[in-house]
């Protein structure tokens, strides 16, 4: 498969002074992308496989809802410390490597954790926060990696391809964690599935996965390079698009955290309510399906309605972000407030919005890979995780146990379901939040994404011979470098969608 790159301005001429750059895609990309979508769906099937038993936890530790949160805490803090560690290692050295120990690192603590007795109840949140350590490693690296594969256009459906595992790998968890405990009759046995599936991944890791150069598919034949953690920092506090879509980023992921976490016990309870009580495995099962296919569903809407949208307007991935976070604000709300009185309409609101919400998952790991240099997207992709788990997913569980147990009056009859109610109001507000600030990045998105480019351009087009911009720091300056082909005071045309700005 061919991918051809090569800006193209309104007179119709070419920008001869800059290299055109042809690509031939290897099968070995393709067989690549598919390990890592594998390995990332693990991921997030460990993640929610607690999530699936966390009644059974809860009477097994003798925990009060609090403190379930904060398992869940506790392994979102961990992920996210560590994130930037391992940026700045895979922006350095062998991100294969780095993938193994860390897959390597999760099989074990998540299998050790298995057998933590009922009386070592710290033992249990101390591994379980140890899981974080190993999928840290992962998640800020595979997506540079597929970066790095295919040229931009590719790049998106290769990563919406990627981000499917999110939502097949979360509904996985809970039918995986829910049937497993069931048909043992033991919660820990539910954890021992995908420690085993993750070894196996580290050996398809280390014989198929193939390892880039950073910025191959810009055509960059030398490596940048590397830049001090403080200049990488400065860089990106001048990229508004990469802290706007962080922020909003951030709120999406504090709604999920709290809705994955705590929407298959709030169901359980509406039932109980109801005098219609159900079983854990069943209502499990159903979340599970209800997250497999509102997920997948929401990142082909999400990827493919961006990549329509974009023949139009060059803002296309913010503002379809933007449009799924408000359009699933509703549908929330009214999961919330009826559930009481119908489950069968609690659901089905449930599906539309964990649809509405997964349209951004592909979209906002692109835009960070457009506006930011080859050499710092891995630590770019910690510093996102980092921001948004710690303000997110790792609090959001927290947070909504905390509110339950303060809300929660005796007196009431069922008063587990309507303190629980009552706390899961917060998400849609923090939802819409989420949603203004993709409405910002639309800002800044095109001149950020411009700025990458030419920079790119300048990196891909330099020889060991050529002096005249050594004074600028590879794949590093925001500004307008010197000898790019692009005049000073001239449009800048994008290649991928052909628009004309003004600068």
């Amino acid at each position: 498969m061919s991918n051809s790159y090569e800006p193209i301005d309104t007179t119709g001429q070419s920008a001869t002074t800059i290299p055109t750059v042809t690509m031939t895609v290897p099968t070995k990309s393709y067989i690549s992308v598919a390990i890592l979508f594998v390995i990332n769906l693990l991921n997030y099937m460990d993640r929610f496989t607690v999530a699936g038993v966390l009644s059974k936890i809860e009477s097994y530790y003798s925990l009060s809802h609090g403190q379930s949160g904060l398992l869940q805490t506790s392994f979102i803090v961990c992920y996210m410390i560590f994130a930037p560690l391992f940026g700045y290692l895979g922006d350095r050295y062998s991100r294969k490597l780095i993938m193994i120990f860390g897959i390597l690192f999760w099989s074990v603590t998540t299998f050790i954790g298995s057998f933590v007795p009922q009386n070592w109840t710290p033992m249990f949140f101390l591994l379980r926060a140890l899981v974080g350590v190993g999928e840290a490693s992962y998640s800020t690296i595979a997506p540079t990696i597929i970066a790095d594969l295919f040229a931009p256009v590719m790049r998106s459906k290769m990563l919406a391809i990627f981000y499917f595992a999110i939502p097949v790998g979360s509904g996985l968890g809970y039918i995986v964690g829910t049937g497993v405990a069931g048909i043992t009759g033991n919660w820990k046995d539910a954890l021992r599935v995908t420690p085993v599936l993750g070894i196996v991944c580290t050996a398809m890791i280390y014989f198929f996965v193939r390892e880039p150069k950073r910025g191959e598919s810009e055509g960059i034949t030398e490596q940048c390079e590397q830049t001090k953690v403080m200049d990488d920092i400065r860089y990106l506090l001048t990229v508004p698009s990469y802290l706007w879509s962080t922020v909003g980023f951030t709120c999406v992921c504090f709604a999920v955290g709290a809705l994955s976490w705590w929407a298959p016990t709030f169901m359980a309870y509406a039932y109980t309510a109801d005098k219609n009580p159900k079983s854990d495995g069943w209502i499990g099962l159903i979340f599970g399906v209800i997250a497999c296919i509102g997920g997948i569903l929401g990142v082909v809407m999400g990827a493919g309605g961006s990549q329509y949208y974009k023949r139009f307007n060059p803002r296309a991935d913010p503002l379809v972000c933007a449009i799924g976070a408000l359009a699933a604000v509703p549908p929330i709300f009214i999961t919330i407030t009826f559930a009481h009185s119908s489950q069968a309409a609690a659901f089905f609101f449930v599906f539309v919005s964990i649809t509405l919400l997964s349209t951004n998952w592909s979209l906002v790991a692109d835009m960070l890979l457009y506006v930011i240099t080859p050499n710092r997207r891995s630590f770019a992709q910690s510093l996102q995780i980092l921001v948004s788990h710690l303000f997110g997913d790792a609090s959001s569980p927290f947070v909504i146990g905390l509110l339950m147990d303060t809300f929660k009056n005796p007196k009431w009859d069922t008063p587990e379901f309507w303190s629980l109610q009552y706390a899961l109001y917060l998400t849609p507000f923090v939802i819409v939040l989420g949603g203004l600030a993709f409405l910002y990045t639309s800002l800044y998105i095109v001149v950020d994404k411009d700025k990458c480019k030419i920079q790119i351009q300048v990196d891909r087009s330099r020889s060991p011979s050529d002096t005249s911009i050594h004074s600028l720091p590879s794949c590093a300056s925001n500004t307008r470098p010197y000898n790019t082909g692009i005049d000073d005071n001239s449009t800048i045309v994008d290649p991928d969608v052909k628009y004309l700005m003004s600068q």
